[in-house]
């Protein structure tokens, strides 16, 4: 087992980066307890990669750092890259757990907005003609 690891991850425009180290099981993001994180949903969503992995979270402290995006995108790109660094500490059996779960806590969504083009209000919208 490792005792330090850098992962990143994205979402959408959200940018994610966690430090794995040996510790008292203490989970910050932007140098905030996990406990005190708000809105609550983005708290149970990052909470659930340390839900699975149980006990191996007692031992380590991760510190995460995100920037960009909205609140929801921040918290599912702070979900993947604590899904990812668990799996790296303990790759012999949490990474299956993950995956098995949920996809998304390795794996990340390469989706993204579409760029507008020239001369129209959105990237799908077509300007009208009247032809009169």
């Amino acid at each position: 087992m490792k005792t330090n690891i850098h992962v990143s991850g994205k979402r959408k425009k959200a940018i994610a980066r966690a430090t794995l180290k040996d510790g008292k099981g203490n989970v910050r993001i932007n140098s905030l307890l996990l406990d005190a994180y708000t809105p609550k949903m983005a708290r149970l969503m990052i909470m659930e990669p340390l839900v699975l992995a149980g006990d191996l979270t007692k031992k380590i402290d991760i510190n995460i750092t995100v920037r960009g995006g909205g609140w929801h995108s921040q918290a599912e790109a702070a979900r993947l890259v604590l899904g990812k660094a668990l799996a790296e500490f303990d790759p012999k059996g949490l990474r299956k757990v993950l995956l098995d779960y949920d996809r998304h806590l390795i794996v990340s969504d390469v989706r993204r907005t579409e760029p507008s083009k020239p001369n129209d209000s959105k990237p799908r919208a077509k300007r009208q003609k009247s032809y009169r």
